[in-house]
């Protein structure tokens, strides 16, 4: 596992691939902790799935922008290293699974070639950041948002105050008031403004989805473009000081804004400007790399069956704002496609286009910069890869997790239903394939990473159980969520638990009646209009369990009889609590902090000594059984039950030592003195430790 050290260019990627294989040797020589090890190699893209022994990578794609070359090298690292699929996911990353986690570092390796990374597309960091998919082509965007979501992909890829939070943070960019990227669900959203011709984002705090789903605040409504960056570093820092930890069901920045309110929120971010290294932070769109179409000559192409053609271009088609040109959507069916088929995209969009693709929210592909001319050409071309199936973006077109196929988490089969769905969308609905207003989004758990408690109709995987205490899969639909633009939108209610294999009978229910008495309005309004028990009313015998049949208790897509079987969760990280591990961690910090002053990066130092500093406090506070949820709370107890107990002293106290980052500029002086301090800290307090051991 050696040899690829020296073919890597970026010295700083080199040496993470080279930690990643030196901590998983450790692991496997059972010298590092389990917990611990889980918690750095998720924060690398390697994620354990519901097959023991494997494990799913997670490729961070930045906006969901992928170049010819990159999906070339996507397919031959997958194809190497895994089965050959690749599963497009709702934050436009690429999943590949039943990976060999001891050659982990090597596909990591290959990828950075073609310069795709796995760093933070999971655990407890500023994970992928998205946006949408028509970013740049966008008929109604004030301007395009890629440069600006790169800027922000590139500022906090590894930067250390995003390394280690309470829980993940998402961020995504919309191009215009649509607000095609979510603002409202992420813990930070963008949406584009122009105001009195500056560039500038409407900046919407703390929504998220899950079992509580929350819609986000809006904390400005204009922000210039270049206090994005110093913003969002305030808002990380708050977040990382004062969010959860301890208990990961409410460790999300939602949770935090609840405690506080934005009033409170906005203090803390206030206090943080001294800390923050940036008051503005210029983003150069102008650098941002050219579209470079390719010139070719429009080949001949007969159409075969013209109807088919007409179809196709009538859902599939998105308008350009360059004239001449279309971007025309690929509707993948639950996000899944094979490497053969990508590397025919890839070549097809390096000659004929712009030589990129987009991943888009939906799990879809959108390839841009399409000559109006080509378009026959393309969907000729497309049709032999099987790509060219009607009702993109439309209501045939189901969003799913992976549910129980590959996730420790998984309740219920979500890609079992959602193939079944799109079955009875096609036979029975066809008028559908073509319907934009009805979103069908499914999860197989409460995480809700298929986002269905965002659609007009949701599916959430559950499980049910009968009198006799016989336990089937069951879906809890959910109606009425919408997007309605400009950050503002409707989260879907709970209407009813049912038996997983009345899912497609639930789903005609709903559109007979939405065909029956909608009367021309869009879902949501329908929904509205008629209520919640109004849904409940017509679905309600579908809930009843106590006549399930054999098939009932067989979950979609399966052949077996359901297990409920849920393991442990990876999406948040783990965090570590033994006391001799958090020592351990804070000379690592300590360690990171005398590198990052050597290569002249103060911001970096502080933070790291910040880190050791309350990470040693955490040790000492874990030995007693107290509580450390945050580090704000780490801080006050270490005062409060050593300090002022006179059984460890500092002078004017142990929150006065820790909190100096946020007290003064972060200078190269200040870096030192700091990190001399987070030294004596680390040093006191094991001390202390190796005394009570001593005399326990």
């Amino acid at each position: 596992m050696q040899s690829f050290r020296t073919e890597i260019e970026n010295p700083v990627v080199e040496k993470d691939i080279i930690e990643l294989e030196k901590k998983i040797r450790q692991f496997k020589d059972g010298n590092i902790d389990e917990e611990k090890f889980r918690s750095l190699r998720l924060a690398r893209g390697v994620y354990g799935q519901r097959q023991q022994g494997v494990q799913m990578i997670r490729i961070k794609l930045p906006y969901g922008k992928v170049s010819s070359k990159q999906l070339l090298r996507i397919a031959d690292v997958s194809d190497e290293y895994s089965r050959g699929r690749l599963h497009i996911t709702t934050r436009q990353d690429i999943q590949i699974h039943y990976v060999d986690l001891e050659r982990t570092p090597e596909l990591w390796a290959e990828l950075e070639k073609d310069e795709v990374t796995l760093r933070e597309a999971c655990g407890n960091t500023v994970r992928n950041v998205t946006a949408s998919e028509t970013a740049g082509i966008d008929v109604d965007e004030p301007f395009d948002v890629s440069p600006y979501a790169q800027a922000v992909f590139e500022y906090f890829l590894r930067n250390p105050i995003g390394q280690e939070m309470g829980r993940k943070f998402k961020v995504s960019f919309s191009a215009s008031d649509a607000d095609t990227g979510l603002s409202y669900m992420h813990d930070l959203g963008f949406i584009a403004k122009e105001k009195d011709g500056e560039r500038g984002f409407k900046v919407m705090l703390a929504g998220g989805l899950g079992s509580q789903p929350r819609h986000a605040d809006e904390l400005y409504s204009f922000l210039p473009t270049d206090k994005i960056i110093p913003m969002m570093e305030g808002v990380v820092r708050v977040f990382d000081r004062y969010g959860e930890r301890k208990s990961r069901a409410k460790a999300r920045m939602k949770f935090l804004l609840k405690d506080i309110g934005l009033d409170g929120f906005k203090q803390l971010l206030e206090e943080e400007q001294t800390a923050v290294p940036h008051q503005t932070y210029p983003i150069n769109f102008e650098d941002y790399p050219k579209v470079n179409v390719a010139e070719v000559k429009t080949p001949e192409v007969t159409i075969e069956d013209q109807t088919a053609f007409e179809d196709w271009k009538s859902t599939n088609l998105v308008p350009q704002k360059q004239e001449g040109y279309v971007a025309i959507g690929i509707k993948v069916l639950l996000g899944d496609f094979y490497t053969d088929k990508a590397r025919e995209l890839a070549k097809l969009v390096q000659d004929y286009a712009a030589g990129e693709i987009r991943l888009s929210l939906r799990q879809n592909i959108l390839i841009p910069y399409v000559k109006e001319d080509l378009v026959p050409f393309f969907y000729q071309e497309l049709k032999k890869l099987g790509f060219a199936e009607a009702g993109y973006n439309k209501a045939l077109d189901i969003t799913a997790c992976p549910g129980t196929d590959t996730c420790n988490l998984g309740i219920a089969s979500s890609t079992g239903i959602a193939d079944e769905l799109e079955k009875v969308i096609k036979a029975e609905y066809p008028q559908y394939i073509k319907n934009p207003d009805v979103v069908i989004k499914i999860s197989g758990c409460m995480n809700a990473c298929g986002q269905h408690n965002m659609a007009h109709i949701g599916f959430q995987g559950m499980s049910v159980r009968t009198k006799d205490k016989l336990v089937a899969p069951a879906l809890q639909v959910l109606l009425g969520g919408g997007n309605y633009g400009d950050g503002k939108a409707r989260f879907a209610d709970k209407v009813a638990k049912i038996p997983s294999k009345r899912g497609p009978q639930a789903l005609r229910l709903i559109l007979d009646d939405f065909e029956a008495n909608g009367n021309g309005a869009s879902f949501t309004d329908y929904y509205e209009e008629k209520g919640q028990i109004y849904f409940y009313d017509f679905l309600k015998p579908l809930t009843d369990v106590d006549n399930l049949t054999h098939e009932d208790f067989i979950d979609w897509g399966n052949e077996e009889k359901y297990v409920k079987e849920i393991g442990v969760g990876e999406c948040a990280g783990v965090i570590v609590d033994l006391v001799a591990t958090l020592f351990f961690e804070s000379q690592e910090k300590i360690e990171n902090a005398e590198e990052a002053i050597k290569e002249g990066k103060w911001v970096a130092s502080i933070y790291y000594s910040y880190q050791s500093i309350v990470n040693s406090a955490k040790a000492l506070l874990t030995a007693e059984k107290v509580k450390v949820n945050t580090h704000a709370s780490i801080i006050k107890d270490f005062d409060r039950l050593y300090v002022e107990t006179d059984k460890i002293a500092f002078e004017g106290g142990f929150e006065k030592v820790a909190l100096q980052l946020n007290q003064n500029e972060p200078s190269e002086a200040f870096a030192k003195s700091y990190l001399e301090d987070a030294k004596t800290v680390l040093e006191k307090l094991e001390a202390f430790r190796k005394m009570e051991l001593e005399h326990a």
